[in-house]
């Protein structure tokens, strides 16, 4: 299969990396490399993630991987730290099975469709059409309490300008 989506990557331009690198001691590096059957697992891979993971899951699973990807980098495989994490990924991934469509085309892969038992997506909540099974009305007393301390942030600033205001036209009298 790997060597499958190797072939079809490349005919596709999928998983050509061009990019600088922080190397471990130090120094700057420019990176060159073509990983298309990668590139292309870890695409429906991660969508097949977020499909079946909560929020949380998934937010926390980004610092997790930014985390484990370190150390691997580092020359750190022995550290603790490795096997802490990767508990955290082993019972994530407990529920990433399913399947994943995606169209390759001029370098890019996007996903089409996706399928699991284990999806959260439910089209009937999802949608805010009539046949919705969601109540709206649930929504009602969340949005305000939702934005309360940005809608606070933005009125202290709204303050502040008005002092800040109000001192340099008094200095400029």
């Amino acid at each position: 299969m790997i060597r499958d989506l190797h072939n079809i990557g490349c005919k596709h331009g999928i998983g050509r990396v061009n990019h600088m690198e922080d190397r471990a001691i130090g120094l700057k590096s420019r990176e060159v490399y073509e990983i298309p059957a990668a590139s292309i697992l870890i695409k429906a891979h991660k969508d097949l993630e977020k499909f079946v993971c909560t929020k949380h899951e998934n937010s926390f699973k980004a610092i997790v991987d930014q985390r484990w990807t370190e150390l691997i980098y580092e020359g750190l495989w022995v550290d603790p730290l490795r096997d802490a994490l990767e508990s955290f990924i082993n019972v994530v991934n407990q529920k990433v099975t399913g399947n994943v469509k995606l169209k390759l085309y001029k370098g890019n892969a996007s996903v089409v469709s996706r399928e699991s038992p284990y999806g959260l997506y439910d089209l009937n909540l999802a949608t805010y059409d009539t046949n919705s099974t969601f109540n709206q009305k649930h929504s009602y007393g969340f949005i305000p309490l939702w934005g309360l301390q940005s809608e606070i942030g933005f009125q202290v600033k709204k303050t502040i300008n008005s002092l800040e205001k109000l001192k340099n036209n008094s200095q400029t009298i």
